[in-house]
């Protein structure tokens, strides 16, 4: 492992570490035909499925570029750069507001007490009339509001009475439609080490073109090291992270481990490898917050 690279072995052991720790990984035998002799039928390759990804890099991109700004070395939110509000608009304490009496584009909506009685004084009934107000027209006004509340038709196929009401199925406005992937880890034999496979599905089901995976991936990689070739045990098309460069960074890794009196452990070889794969995809939410005693 100094060298940066695992044997079958040692990628199986550490496989089991993984699978052991987190549960929603599992080990695939994949295709018999396909099989890899070097590893166990069993354990051909790790999958972990229905990872949810809600946020495009594009738009996470977007707002670290335009919608934050840096102060003391910390990223706040930049309240001045263009949003859902109007540009230039600024938090305001809520003291301020209510010296503002009250007033918006509509008009006053705070109002002294003098006022509010004097309002209420004009506005009682007479002596010889009704206090109740006027709800005549209140079924109208429900039904321009919210046209799901509008009477239905006399004489409907449903057999509704004029006194009844048909209630349409609105759109699930509140439901956050989100992508999903399955991840897959398999060893390659020619690099000696893991490496990762993105398949993905649409907030409907439908797989993922590659062009769309893309989206997912930060642009520096997808010109560099993200590539869409056969799965090794499957045969299906599917974009994955290159290992020409996991060696690299699993070596810098152990050189640390060692520098800091660490003996490096290769079970935990496959934790150091996704936390550097979510760097490159951030926002599939797969990755593991729990700290490893090394």
């Amino acid at each position: 492992m100094e060298s940066g690279t695992l044997t079958p072995e040692e990628f199986v052991q550490a496989g089991d570490q993984l699978t052991f720790k987190f549960p929603t990984w599992q080990w695939v035998a994949g295709e018999p035909s396909r099989n890899a002799s070097y590893l166990p039928p069993e354990q051909q390759y790790l999958i972990t499925r229905n990872v949810p990804c809600k946020v495009r890099v594009r738009a996470l991109d977007y707002v670290l570029d335009h919608q934050t700004k840096s102060e003391e070395e910390w990223l706040v939110p930049d309240i001045n750069a263009g949003g859902s509000g109007a540009a230039g608009d600024e938090l305001r304490d809520i003291d301020d507001l209510t010296k503002d009496q009250g007033q918006t584009a509509d008009g006053p909506i705070i109002m002294a007490q003098e006022d509010f009685l004097d309002a209420a004084a004009a506005s009682a009934p007479s002596a010889g009339g009704s206090a109740l107000p006027d709800f005549s027209d209140l079924d109208a006004q429900l039904a321009e509001q919210d046209p799901a509340a509008a009477p239905a038709a006399v004489g409907n196929d449903e057999g509704f009475g004029s006194g009844g009401y048909l209630v349409a199925d609105a759109p699930d406005t509140h439901v956050v439609k989100t992508r999903s992937y399955d991840l897959s880890i398999t060893y390659d034999k020619y690099y000696q080490t893991p490496r990762l496979w993105l398949f993905g599905y649409d907030e409907v089901g439908e797989p993922l073109r590659p062009e769309q995976v893309y989206e997912d991936v930060l642009s520096e990689y997808v010109a560099k090291t993200v590539t869409v070739d056969p799965h090794p045990l499957t045969g299906t098309p599917t974009v994955s992270i290159h290992p020409c460069k996991h060696a690299l960074v699993m070596k810098k890794v152990v050189q640390d481990w060692i520098e800091q009196g660490i003996q490096p452990r290769h079970d935990l070889a496959l934790f150091v490898f996704l936390k550097f794969i979510s760097g490159v995809v951030p926002t599939i939410n797969y990755d593991f917050t729990m700290d490893i005693e090394f």
